[in-house]
């Protein structure tokens, strides 16, 4: 999904160590957020990156963060933390901190990642040593600092990362109390895919004279990703899913659907033919999350359904395919959908299917990327549905009816 730029990583002047691993993990070239966002932070400046999904921006803040604290290796106090990177999911957090381990195998960094939803004794023990990075999510971070779990009064660095999704989610409020808590002199990092009113008060407020880095914008989605719409009757979603599996070509395919309860029916019914499947939503416990993907990052499981939970907390690349069983409500939803596949520089497939009901939702969708979709009729349960907003208003009122004949 993101383009490589001809500079390499040995030019960034990292650590050996880490250009070293870098170089394990098969990375040649930097990603243009990565060019332009390791120099100043290496520098030690504060830095607003906005940047979409698949732009390679983890490695763009953690490795000068693991080279900073590489080079200046100190004695940590007990329940204080050096680094700190605040993520909006569990998925997402998880995902940072296995990177971070990786990039800085050999230094001996202490590391621990903080969520809700598993025990807190294994996390207040690893504090209670001390910590080079602890990531975490809002929520259970506010609840350890207010246990008095965690001190910052040696804290170096602060990430914000997916600053968008953070107040889209309900944690702003949470961010804003965290950020009370911190000292005034750090250096502070913050990453957004779009810059509402309210991150942009709080870059204002955060960031000291930052350096901006912006790639690409929200609506712009790379010619890796080949985008397909087939219009159906919703009686044959299920058909039409049947038949796409077929195609040997849908190796891993992760499917999104508006609610949780759809999830798993979906699931039920492609367990009833055979298909390796899962599902990933907030109703599953941690354990549940992380043992889904696994077996999906591992090839264990042809597809895994998700809600709008794991759009942006999934990083792996070799998604074939996207499936939108639903339109998302929001159109933003479907940059980061369709963003988990066409990864690290893979080829990727995003198909919608869009009933009546949800032409209103395309349309969103086409306004927010500049794209006017065409449908694609090469597809056995095909229906032919008008785009003119007559007929949508038609359709809408036509519903409107029938939900009041029910509940009569």
């Amino acid at each position: 999904m993101y383009a490589e730029s001809t500079l390499e990583f040995q030019s960034l002047n990292l650590l050996p160590s880490i250009l070293s691993q870098v170089e394990a993990k098969g990375y040649t070239h930097p990603t243009p957020i990565q060019v332009q966002a390791i120099p100043p932070l290496l520098e030690g400046k504060d830095l607003l990156g906005i940047a979409k999904t698949g732009s390679g921006k983890t490695a763009a803040f953690s490795l000068p963060l693991i080279d900073k604290l590489g080079r200046n290796k100190v004695n940590i106090t007990p329940n204080h933390i050096r680094s700190l990177i605040l993520s909006p999911t569990r998925e997402l957090a998880s995902q940072i901190e296995n990177n971070i381990i990786n990039y800085s195998e050999g230094l001996e960094l202490k590391t621990k990642v903080v969520f809700g939803g598993v025990g807190k004794q294994p996390q207040i023990e690893a504090l209670n040593l001390g910590l080079d990075v602890l990531v975490a999510t809002p929520g259970r971070l506010l609840d350890l600092i207010e246990r008095g779990h965690i001190q910052f009064d040696e804290l170096e660095v602060l990430v914000l990362d997916e600053a968008d999704m953070m107040l889209d989610m309900g944690f702003l409020g949470d961010v804003k109390k965290v950020i009370s808590f911190l000292p005034q002199n750090k250096q502070t990092l913050l990453f957004s895919a779009t810059m509402p009113g309210a991150i942009e008060n709080l870059a204002n407020n955060l960031l000291h004279t930052p350096v901006k880095v912006e790639v690409d914008s929200e609506s712009s989605l790379g010619e890796a990703i080949e985008q397909k719409i087939y219009t159906v009757e919703k009686i044959n979603k299920g058909y039409l899913l049947h038949s796409m599996l077929e195609d040997p070509e849908l190796t891993s395919v992760l499917l999104f659907c508006k609610t949780k309860f759809g999830a798993e029916r979906i699931v039920e019914n492609l367990q009833r033919t055979s298909v390796a499947c899962a599902t990933i939503h907030s109703n599953k416990s941690q354990s549940e999350r992380e043992r889904a993907l696994r077996a999906f990052r591992e090839g264990e499981i042809r597809i895994l359904v998700a809600t709008d939970i794991a759009a942006r907390g999934i990083d792996i690349k070799h998604v074939s395919h996207v499936i939108n069983y639903n339109l998302p409500e929001d159109p933003k939803n479907y940059i980061h959908r369709i963003g988990r596949t066409g990864r690290a520089g893979n080829k990727g497939v995003a198909i919608s299917f869009c009933v009546e009901s949800e032409v209103v939702l395309l349309k969103n969708i086409g306004k927010l990327i500049k794209r006017k979709f065409e449908i694609d009729s090469n597809q056995p349960f095909h229906k032919e549905i008008s785009f003119s907003a007559k007929a949508s208003a038609k359709s809408k009122n036509s519903k409107k009816k029938k939900q009041r004949r029910h509940k009569g």
